[in-house]
């Protein structure tokens, strides 16, 4: 497959999934935001999602105060932030069109239809009605562009390029959301704050005086307030696990147990261990005479995945390790662009 075909499809697929993962992030900020908590706390969580995709200083430079309007139109229809909701539906329609020849005639419609109706939806003011309605929307065209490309598209190459862009940005995703709700997480009496930050969505996280470890401090950890429960449960639904949670552990709600099924659980469909599995799938199917040490990293980390245990990422610092997790993904993105695809800095679909 030429280079530049691989590259459209795995950054059609990523873009997709950056648009889902952002509409979780905002729709569960927005859900835990409306429960009964210290303005300013409201404020940090808001920070907090800018943190995740590291939007803090483009932020800032454009608007004052940090408030639920701003931050949804930055996050969501803002076409000059290339993270956008708006510019990442837009890029994957762009991509999908570049390769039409590569994909089927219901996976390209699939992504066209998708952009239209986002128009339509931002004309209609729906994100200003009903956010969550919107959020639902957006997932929804997520989970139909897998499906159709799942039920129509021959099983080659092409479609392992999309699936690798899908895992891959999935795990970035997955991690970015676990290891700042657990830093926002409510802070508990004798809480152990986390290790300073060393980047800049450290440095947001770390403003919000994390209590991670602490809130992990084992399976069995009680939680300490009744409104605990609807924090946790929030993030569980941000990734269609609160169900799964239940079908599970069968019990309480204890922050070690979401931590646990959100990495280490290999039949979790947004864990990082599913993702990893994926992963290094797809990389064996399009394997090449230089992509070896790709997937000896690749490997390397879904083995640590494989064998951890929770109790041994508490003991290291939860932060610590989703840091360390991230660092090592975007190292794999970079290698699979170098191995497979375009160069980034000429790649019309690598944009960060």
């Amino acid at each position: 497959m030429l280079s530049r075909t691989a590259d459209h499809l795995f950054w059609m697929a990523r873009y997709i999934e950056r648009a889902e993962n952002t509409a979780r992030m905002l729709d569960v900020t927005l859900s835990t935001s409306l429960l009964p908590q210290p303005a300013e706390d409201v404020e940090r969580a808001w920070r907090a999602v800018l943190g995740i995709s590291e939007l803090q200083a483009a932020y800032d430079s454009r608007f004052g105060a940090t408030t639920r309007g701003d931050v949804l139109d930055f996050l969501v229809r803002d076409p000059t932030n290339a993270s956008s909701i708006y510019c990442c539906l837009q890029a994957a329609r762009e991509n999908a069109r570049a390769v039409r020849g590569s994909i089927t005639t219901e996976v390209w419609e699939t992504h066209n239809d998708t952009w239209l109706e986002l128009q339509q939806h931002l004309r209609s003011k729906l994100l200003a009605r009903d956010p969550q309605q919107f959020f639902e929307w957006v997932k929804f065209r997520s989970h139909l562009s897998r499906g159709v490309t799942i039920g129509t598209m021959l099983k080659d190459e092409a479609f392992y390029f999309v699936r690798l862009g899908t895992f891959l940005e999935r795990a970035d995703n997955t991690a970015r959301l676990v290891d700042v709700k657990f830093h926002a997480a409510p802070q508990q009496p004798g809480g152990v704050a986390q290790a300073p930050a060393q980047t800049q969505t450290q440095t947001q996280t770390q403003a919000m005086g994390g209590a991670a470890q602490a809130q992990a401090q084992g399976a069995g950890d009680s939680l300490g307030h009744p409104l605990d429960f609807y924090y946790w449960a929030a993030i569980l639904r941000s990734v269609s696990a609160f169900e799964i949670y239940r079908k599970v552990y069968r019990d309480i709600i204890t922050p070690a147990r979401v931590a646990e099924l959100l990495i280490l659980r290999d039949d979790m469909p947004r864990s990082l261990m599913y993702c990893l599995n994926e992963v290094c799938g797809n990389l064996e199917k399009v394997r090449n005479s230089r992509s070896g040490e790709t997937e000896r990293r690749a490997g390397l980390l879904r083995a640590e995945l494989q064998y951890g245990r929770i109790i041994d990422i508490q003991s290291q610092g939860l932060h610590a390790y989703l840091t360390r997790f991230l660092e090592r993904v975007n190292d794999l993105g970079g290698r699979i662009s170098r191995d497979f695809l375009v160069p980034i800095s000429t790649s019309a679909g690598a944009v960060a």
